[in-house]
């Protein structure tokens, strides 16, 4: 009896104390566990002869951002392979989104114009009216006459472009938004016209010594995209000076051209932006499956192929790919919008005060973050071509009296985003530094287009809108869904979508010493309360 009793009793005292452990266990805290991490080394380390660093084994489980990591001396085992393989394509897939952006892009913008019927070399797209907020269009320009056209050049070989005398800027990128030649007033010609020849990739042939300016493209298809001036604000006088003036044609046929033709782009429904699901990485076969291979670095076609983006190889992810692949894209779509919205840099800041944020990050054309010591500035280069289109030297470079400046304008004077359902107030001091024209242009945030309103110019113009000046000789603008603006000062208000976000870009054409020696700056958006 006394025997059964003790039995009993131990087995009481046993049972306390493992649930004693349990509860334990279930309230583990995090010093707990690393201490069981320590354990775990430990005894890794006791198997070895000599005193192997802790820093390079791996315990045999690791907590992670994806789950519990399980390892068998350094093996991992089946469940994991299977869930970091996951991450792995997950993660390329997301960086292939952000950046795959200029080659999608430009391919975007490409199938927009053919959408119009713009498939040929001598087919040219000009916005005789400018370009209002029918057509979805990265950040257009309300204030200069477009002329668009793509080249080919692995169809018609090297191709001319006839610029004429007078033509704003102008620039050809190559397919993946690169900077190939300016044109026009910062262009070699400064304005005066001339032709130039742009070369394919692989052209080992003759190159004319004389009468052209020549430029060689690391890629088949590039964009032309001309600008011309208004001219008493009116767009008539560039639109004519393009389709009398404006040639483009292979350099076999130099002696015989074929004629041009014009297509008004103006007051259209056509789309040239990029996709933001699945199929972008389609948008991004064809153009790897189109250039050279020496199109891109190893670096970034590799990227590219482990998700399954091969040139001559077939994009046909399975289920499991294709699944992590969409999930992939949408994160990676919101990854560039926080990017591109509300930057986490500091050098994004244009003024030392305001809110006002530079396209440009790092000042570079070619995204080289602090010239080059730190690489290529990756997230510069998502922010800017998820928002904008056209790179060249003449928006980024010190430029007085040529090419243009930007400046974005995303959130308020408290730092918020700024709302079409609220009013505001924008002041641009007098004697704004810009010798040719400034504008203001609305966006919006979903299609980084211009903002449809009632307003088929979102914009104000120094050229072309009637702005009524303050005593100061400065300019008050106003924002919001119905016109907030005093009496008199009517035509200086622009309309706002209730419910929908909004965002600005301030231009300067021809920017002066004032606005590089930041002696002059806009004001902020101020909520009117």
């Amino acid at each position: 009896m006394k025997t059964l009793n003790k039995v009993t009793l131990t087995m009481g005292i046993v049972s306390i104390l493992a649930l004693g452990c349990q509860s334990k266990k279930e309230k583990e805290t995090p010093a707990q566990a690393e201490a069981v991490e320590a354990n775990s080394i430990q005894a890794i380390k006791e198997k070895y002869n000599t005193d192997v660093p802790a820093k390079i084994l791996t315990p045999d489980v690791v907590d992670t951002r994806i789950g519990d990591l399980k390892f068998f001396d350094g093996f991992p085992s089946n469940e994991t392979v299977e869930k970091v393989y996951d991450n792995l394509d997950f993660m390329r897939g997301v960086e292939t989104f952000l950046n795959g952006i200029p080659a999608t892009s430009i391919e975007g913008l490409r199938l927009g114009m053919q959408d119009i019927g713009a498939n040929k070399f001598n087919q040219v797209v000009i916005f005789d009216e400018l370009l209002d907020s029918n057509p979805l269009f990265l950040t257009g320009n309300t204030s200069t006459v477009y002329a668009s056209a793509f080249l080919n050049l692995q169809e018609n070989g090297p191709m001319v472009v006839e610029v004429p005398a007078g033509s704003g800027p102008g620039t050809v990128n190559d397919a993946y938004f690169r900077f190939v030649v300016d044109m026009g007033a910062p262009g070699p010609d400064r304005g005066k016209g001339g032709k130039y020849l742009i070369l394919p990739p692989d052209y080992d042939g003759k190159v004319p010594t004389e009468g052209y300016f020549v430029a060689k493209s690391t890629s088949y298809v590039n964009w032309l995209i001309l600008r011309g001036f208004l001219i008493d604000g009116k767009p008539d006088a560039s639109s004519k000076m393009y389709r009398e003036g404006l040639k483009v044609y292979p350099l076999k046929d130099k002696d015989n051209p074929p004629a041009m033709e014009f297509i008004n782009g103006s007051k259209k429904d056509f789309n040239t932006i990029h996709a933001n699901d699945f199929d972008f990485y389609h948008e991004l076969n064809d153009v790897i499956q189109r250039e050279p291979v020496s199109f891109l670095d190893p670096e970034l076609r590799g990227l590219f192929a482990s998700i399954g983006i091969e040139k001559e190889k077939p994009f046909n992810p399975d289920a499991r790919m294709k699944d992590i692949l969409t999930d992939a894209v949408a994160v990676g779509n919101a990854t560039a919008r926080a990017i591109g919205f509300k930057t986490r840099e500091k050098e994004a800041s244009i003024f030392k005060t305001g809110h006002w944020e530079s396209g440009f990050l790092g000042g570079s054309y070619q995204w080289l973050k602090n010239d080059g010591n730190g690489g290529r500035y990756l997230d510069a280069r998502t922010r800017f071509f998820y928002i904008a289109t056209v790179n060249t030297p003449a928006m980024v470079l010190k430029m007085v009296g040529l090419g243009s400046q930007y400046a974005a304008g995303f959130l308020d004077s408290e730092g918020n985003y700024l709302d079409g359902s609220k009013n505001y107030t924008l002041n641009i001091p007098a004697n704004v530094p810009a010798k040719d024209f400034w504008s203001v242009v609305m966006y919006d945030p979903q299609t980084r287009s211009e903002l449809q309103t009632s307003q088929s110019l979102p914009s104000v113009n120094s050229q072309r809108s009637p702005l009524v000046k303050n005593e100061d000789g400065s300019v008050t603008l106003y924002f919001g869904p119905e016109n907030s603006a005093p009496e008199g000062k009517e035509a200086n208000w622009l309309q706002s979508v209730p419910g929908k976000g909004f965002f600005v870009l301030f231009r300067l054409y021809g920017p002066l010493e004032p606005w590089f020696e930041k002696t002059w700056q806009p004001g902020d958006f101020e909520l009117i309360k």
